[in-house]
This record gives C-alpha cells, structure tokens and sequence, in this order.
C-alpha cells in the first residue's frame, strides 16, 4: 500500500459517517409537512425548537393532544412552614370553568393565589355540589311561619323592654345573622335580633392589643339619670349590668306572652346573647339577643386598613360604608386578667349584611334581570361543611364558629373580585377555591379580622386545632365531599 492510499484509508477510518434516514421518517416526512414541523422541521427545511411536551405522551394522528388533568390548575396557596400541601383534588371527569383572570388585581390576603385560567364546563362533582345546595334551600313556607312567629314575640318583647327602663326607650330593633343575609342553610330555626341602643359622645379605650375589645365611658353626663346605676366607679359603662338589666326585663315578659311558649336559655359564659328558645312543634326555634351601642362619631385608628374592599365593591362604597355607624356588643375581653364584665366588642354585622346582599362587583349581578353569580352558594357550602365536620368531631373544633368560615369568604370575594370570577358555572371550582384559601389559614394558624388587620381570630395556643380542621378539609377536598352524603 503506497502512502498516499494509506492516508485516504486512515482518513475514510477517522471521518463519522451521517446517520441513515429510516424508511418511515422518509415516507413521513414526504407525505406531511404538518409532521415535519412538529419533528423540528420547518416545511422549508430549516429547524425550529420543539415545543415541550405538557401531558406526557404524543397524540396519535388527526387528534389533539390530551389536555392535563384539570384539578391541578386549582390554586393551592403556598403551605405554611413544616405544613404539609394541600394535594389536588382527585376527579375523573372534567372540572368546571375557571373565572376569568381580572383585569385588575386586587390586593391579596394571606395564603391566597390569583384566578386561574378558565378550564372545561362542570361535570359530576359540580352536579352533586349543586344537590347538596339544593338540599340546604329554606322552604318559603317553612320560613315565612318561622319568621312570623320571631316577629311577633320580638315586637312584643321590645316594646316591653323600652317601657321598663328609661335607659332604654329609644331602643330599636335590627336584624342580623345569616337568616336575614340569606345564607342560612337546612332549617330557619336560628335567628339574630340586634337590640340597638343609640349613644351620644362616647370616649374608646382599648382594653387590649387586638383592636377589637374597648371600655366605654361617656364624655359627657348622659341626660337620663337613670344611666349612674350602669356605671362603674371609674366611669366605664358596664356591659354585665346592662346584660343583666335586659335579661331580667325579658325573663319577666315572656311569661305574659300568650299562645305560644317562649323561655330564656340558661347564660352562656362569655356570650353576648340573650337566648329565646321558642316552641315550633316539632322542632324549636333559637332567637339570639343581642345588646349593641351604636355610636354615631368614626371608626376607631384599628380598622383603617381593613375593608381592602376597593377592587371588588369599590373605593366609593368603602368610603359609604365607613360613614356608618359605629357597633360594639356586649361582650367579655377572656384575655383580661381579672373579668369584670366591661368590655364591648366593635361590631360589624350590619356592614357583612350589607356586603353579602350587594355582593357583586357590578350592580346588576344577581338582580332579576342581571347575570348570576355564585358567591353565594359558596359560602352556604363552606357553612354546612363547618356544620357538618362540627357534628363529627365535637370536641376538636368546638371551637370553630360559622364567623370564621364567613371572614374567609370576604377575604376571597376580595381576591377574585369581579363577577366573572364566581360565574354560576363554576360552583365547584370557587367553592373548592375559598377551600384552599381557609386551609392555608389554618396551616397558619393565622384568619385576619376583615375590619381589624391587626386582629388574628386564630389564636396561637389552638395550632394543633387549627391543623386537625385542615387536615379534615382536605380529606373532604380531595375525596369529593363524603361528608355531605352521610346522612343521606
């Protein structure tokens, strides 16, 4: 061998020869352009970057690539530290549609996420939530007598109490609670009557870091006398009198009230309530009474950063609503050292009243003729399932109250704020979306008072509650609702 064809030998062994084409990419190739793209081809033959693949295998020929299960588009929160995450719920069928994302974003509470992107229409799961809300509709003939039968003994009873005590004649009735923000579910046999009493000129002090809890002392000499007897030496207006006053006034005139039997509860310890059970054969009805101060002069400094109602009610609305007066209760401070029974509670019931009846952020929504949201129905789930984990595990979340589970709500009409981000449609999706967002607080141990930012309703010393209740919450997320089907 000369040495010129041993270098062209040597050079043939060191040159890699090009990979052959197989037959099918050929034929392939020629017969589909389309084919040739999605290979990284271009149909002018210059390459082109592949898309990555999202659902795990290729789609056969003439159809579309199967779309990623939709329960994990649901927004989850970021899980608080050492918490576990919330697992994607399970569903073989399609999930509802997702609202669409707001042009504007709101300002987002603690643990929440913004809207999803929408996804397919409602399917099984949606159906039997919208069943289970079917079952939780008051009958209007059964609240229409319910309803009757409170307003008669309440009227009653008011007019009684405004002409046994001068303190109270210029007392008014207003009604409050879920019954009257029409969320109330399975049977209307519990209601709220606020009892509310005007005050003029009255000095807030707070009674504690949390904003909530004040003394209340008058400014002035009130013009009836008959206010000394209410006061205590250093002048702070005792809410324990006044209970008691009211409670005897009440405990003396049902008994004159002829036709139907009404008597009052034994006093819960710490409550603000006067309790009514009214005899409705077969079942009986609950009318708590409540004694509010309304006090026409401004908020206190605690509330000025909540009701972040801007982008979902608006900035006029806001500004409307902290026109309002001013509502404490009567109720004891637990974190005092020594209880004396002179502590008040702001109150903001008959501002959530309002919010939930003019919930939309249009005008029209919900209206007869406007479009339909479900908002509404999502907080009437979150309560019976509260209702109904309650019942199971009595001694574990005996501490848990419907309030709770309404806060968590107004935060999340807060983060979706507008009306296409609760269409009717999407029941399950949202109902499962307020879900995640009260779970997160639980993770937390940590529910912002809507009105009071500097307010945690959670208190710290109850974590391990606060942990059971979401684990729970998940389980019922992620096993369709067992729950709700228990007892049917």
């Amino acid at each position: 061998m000369d040495a010129a064809s041993g270098r062209g030998a040597r050079a043939k062994r060191g040159t890699r020869p090009a990979a052959p084409r197989s037959r099918g990419a050929e034929k392939g190739a020629a017969r589909s352009p389309e084919r040739g793209r999605a290979a990284g081809k271009s149909p002018s033959g210059a390459a082109t970057l592949r898309a990555p693949r999202t659902d795990g295998a290729h789609a056969r020929g003439g159809r579309s690539a199967r779309r990623a299960p939709a329960a994990r588009e649901l927004p989850a929160g970021e899980p608080a530290d050492g918490a576990e995450a919330l697992p994607a719920p399970r569903s073989k069928a399609p999930a509802a549609r997702a609202p669409a994302a707001p042009r504007s974003v709101a300002a987002v509470p603690d643990g929440a996420v913004s809207a999803p992107a929408r996804r397919p229409p409602p399917a099984a799961d949606a159906l039997r939530l919208r069943e289970v809300l079917s079952r939780l509709s008051l009958a209007r003939e059964d609240v229409s007598e319910a309803a009757a039968l409170v307003n008669r003994v309440v009227s009653r009873l008011v007019q009684a109490i405004r002409g046994k005590d001068s303190c109270f004649s210029s007392i008014e009735r207003q009604s409050a609670g879920s019954y009257y923000e029409r969320v109330k579910i399975s049977e209307p046999n519990e209601f709220d009557i606020m009892l509310v009493m005007p005050v003029a000129r009255i000095q807030l002090d707070e009674s504690d870091d949390t904003g909530a809890y004040y003394y209340v002392s008058f400014k002035r000499s009130p013009k009836e006398k008959d206010w000394a007897k209410f006061l205590e030496e250093d002048g702070k207006l005792s809410a324990f009198k006044m209970l008691q006053a009211l409670r005897e006034i009440i405990k003396q005139e049902v008994k004159n009230i002829k036709g139907v039997e009404v008597t009052v509860a034994r006093k819960k310890a710490g409550s603000p309530a006067i309790t009514l059970q009214i005899k409705n054969p077969p079942s009986e009805i609950s009318v708590d009474i409540i004694l509010t101060l309304e006090a026409q002069q401004s908020w206190p400094v605690s509330t000025q950063g909540g009701l972040k109602i801007e982008q979902w009610l608006g900035t006029k609305v806001r500004r409307d609503l902290r026109f309002r007066s001013l509502y404490l209760v009567a109720k004891q401070n637990k974190r005092e050292k020594v209880l004396r029974g002179n502590t008040w509670r702001l109150s903001f019931s008959h501002i959530e009243k309002h919010m939930i009846n003019n919930h939309g952020n249009s005008k029209t929504c919900c209206e007869s003729d406007g479009p339909k949201c479900c908002r509404k129905g999502c907080l009437k789930l979150m309560k019976y399932l509260l209702e109904q984990l309650k019942m199971k595990y009595p001694k574990e979340l005996e501490k848990f109250c419907s309030y709770h589970v309404k806060t968590a709500f107004l935060h999340s009409c807060v983060t979706w704020p507008n009306d296409s981000d609760w269409h009717l449609g999407d029941l399950d999706h949202c109902f499962q979306q307020c879900l995640r967002f009260f779970v997160d607080c639980l993770q937390k141990s940590h529910l912002t008072h809507f009105f009071i930012p500097q307010y945690n309703l959670f208190s710290l010393e109850d974590k391990a509650k606060h942990h059971f209740l979401s684990r729970k919450i998940s389980h019922e997320l992620n096993n369709g609702f067992p729950v709700f089907h228990e007892n049917y």
